[in-house]
């Protein structure tokens, strides 16, 4: 039983969810919320393995929220495919935020120093100019040819 039990979602984590769309005086049996509980791991289980089963046909290891969502679609949840779409695109802009927060915060806490700025374009050109000089692949009207950075 105990193997089972660590399968499923927590209960109290389940519980709290019912609660907040009930009013306050109403009460949830136990079990109700492990029948929700079995419920909405099954669904969870059921939605992340179609996700998966994708991923293992394009040949990779990381699931993710778009994985999701194709999937909620392709099993006919589309009005939470829609939704859950809505909340990732939302989720991705606040880190995007998040992340350009913080590289503002860390750059405005370095202190200018042009000698470093110097010594920096001094290395960047030191490698350039040490390594081999690259080749670039074009397409010209569907011939390949080869062209050499001047």
């Amino acid at each position: 039983m105990v193997d089972e039990q660590e399968k499923l979602l927590p209960i109290a984590n389940v519980g709290r969810i019912m609660k907040q769309i009930l009013p306050p005086s109403a009460k949830i049996s136990k079990e109700a919320k492990q029948t929700m509980q079995e419920c909405a791991t099954e669904f969870i289980s059921f939605v992340t393995g179609e996700a998966s089963d994708k991923c293992h046909k394009e040949n990779r290891k990381t699931v993710n929220g778009d994985d999701i969502c194709w999937a909620l679609s392709t099993l006919g949840f589309d009005n939470y495919a829609e939704a859950i779409v809505r909340y990732l695109h939302k989720y991705r802009e606040a880190e995007r935020e998040k992340a350009n927060n913080q590289t503002k915060v860390t750059s405005s806490n370095h202190e200018y120093r042009p000698e470093e700025e110097e010594e920096t374009s001094r290395q960047q050109n030191d490698e350039t100019s040490s390594s081999a000089p690259s080749e670039l692949r074009t397409v010209d009207k569907g011939k390949n040819s080869i062209t050499k950075p001047s």
